[in-house]
């Protein structure tokens, strides 16, 4: 059994955890992945692993990923791939991210997943039993089929996708968010956009 805590630190969010799990050496990041943008065959992945409560993860999302997308990925320079870590005990962000993954179910994962960071201050303090009607409400602002979503969220259809993700990320021993991995290169916590553009130019550099 492991045991941990999760711990605000900088903005980050970091699980401190005893006898983590070694990761196989040959565990790529993104397989599986369900919710990718970008070209399949861009010359670079970026596996993000992000926590809705996770203040830097809100910064990444709403100061770098924009022009990120914008001047590589839009372009065919890199395949993001999103993940998701809720840490033991946060059932809030467990829900938030199982809502996220049913609106990627309609096609709105990247809305709806930087919805949740710019509402952050609504739904991060409302009770558990609450939580539902501030992301069915964020569903209806993204014109989904509200009950649809309802029905997906009610049921948890998309849990398994979030626990793989979260299963995913304990295995490859990673401590906090925000997390990345670029071209298989750990990148720890939250980088503005200057410094992403070195990262990645060079990344497509090694990648010629």
């Amino acid at each position: 059994m492991v045991l941990g805590v999760a711990l605000l630190l900088g903005g980050g969010l970091w699980y401190l955890s005893q006898a983590p799990k070694a990761a196989p050496a040959d565990l790529d990041p993104a397989a599986g992945a369900h919710f990718v943008y970008g070209q399949a065959d861009a010359p670079v992945t970026v596996v993000e692993f992000s926590n809705y409560l996770c203040p830097h993860c809100r910064d990444h999302s709403q100061k770098s990923l924009p022009r990120i997308f914008a001047d590589y990925v839009d372009t065919g320079k890199v395949r993001y791939v999103f993940r998701d870590y809720p840490f033991p005990g946060q059932d809030n962000v467990v829900l938030a991210s199982e809502a996220a993954d049913c609106a990627g179910e309609q096609g709105r994962y990247f809305e709806y997943h930087q919805l949740l960071f710019r509402a952050t201050g609504q739904w991060g303090r409302a009770r558990l039993e609450d939580l539902p009607g501030y992301f069915t409400d964020y569903a209806r602002q993204l014109s989904l089929d509200d009950g649809i979503f309802e029905i997906c969220l009610s049921e948890h259809e998309t849990r398994p996708l979030v626990l793989a993700d979260q299963e995913l990320a304990r295995k490859l021993e990673i401590g906090g968010t925000p997390s990345f991995y670029v071209n298989g290169k750990f990148i720890e916590g939250f980088q503005p956009y200057g410094e992403w553009k070195k990262i990645l130019d060079e990344a497509l550099a090694q990648a010629r």
